[in-house]
C-alpha cells in the first residue's frame, strides 16, 4: 500500500465501519502470518492455517483496495 493509500485510509477509517474493519482484520492477519512464517517448523495443522490466513488477507485486501480506489476518485 502506498502513503496516499494509507492517507485516505486514516481520513475515512472513523467515518466508514466497513473501511475500518477491512483495515483491522488486514492488519491482524498480517500479524498471525508473520508469526506463524517465523516459526523454523510448522506442524501440517499450522501450514493449513497459514494457507487459509493468507487466503483471507488477501480476499480482505481485494475488497479494501477496492473501496479505497473508490475513495481516491472521490478525493
Amino acid at each position: 500500500m502506498d502513503q496516499h493509500e494509507l492517507e485516505i485510509l486514516n481520513k475515512y477509517a472513523a467515518t466508514d465501519p466497513e473501511l475500518k474493519s477491512l483495515w483491522e482484520d488486514h492488519v491482524l492477519y498480517e500479524k498471525q502470518v508473520e508469526k506463524l512464517e517465523g516459526k523454523a517448523f510448522r506442524t501440517p495443522t499450522e501450514e493449513q492455517t497459514l494457507k487459509q490466513l493468507k487466503k483471507q488477507k488477501l480476499e480482505g485486501k481485494t475488497q479494501l483496495m477496492a473501496i479505497l480506489d473508490r475513495l481516491k476518485k472521490q478525493d
